[in-house]
């Protein structure tokens, strides 16, 4: 990491894989998330790297983690902060400029892509 960097440093935090796919599906539900549910939108990523990227937006406060256990199984549900929330408009904004400028006039082939539906 360049350690004076704001920009660089951000960039590459935000890079690693399935960071900002997880935060647009936070995004698309509204509120609070289960794990589960989270996992199931998100099927082709596992477990493991769901629950490591989960615990580095938490710790980079991007997102928040409740967990309720007086159910069993016991309840873990996580959603956006405010300054995750503010991320993914930046990100949309980029997308809109992204469309705008024509960067990627391919259609997505995906019939069930989180990024396209923001």
């Amino acid at each position: 990491m360049h350690e004076s960097c704001t920009v660089y440093n951000t960039l590459d935090y935000l890079s690693k894989k399935w960071a900002m796919v997880i935060m647009f599906e936070m995004r698309r539900s509204g509120d609070w998330i289960r794990f589960s549910e989270l996992h199931m939108r998100m099927a082709s990523i596992t477990p493991k790297v769901l629950t490591e990227r989960l615990k580095e937006l938490e710790q980079e406060d991007l997102i928040e983690h409740r967990v309720d256990s007086s159910e069993v199984p016991i309840k873990s549900e996580y959603r956006l902060t405010q300054a995750g929330f503010e991320l993914t408009d930046i990100i949309l904004d980029v997308k809109m400029w992204a469309l705008k400028w024509k960067i990627d006039n391919k259609p997505c082939e995906k019939l069930n892509c989180c990024k396209c539906r923001l």
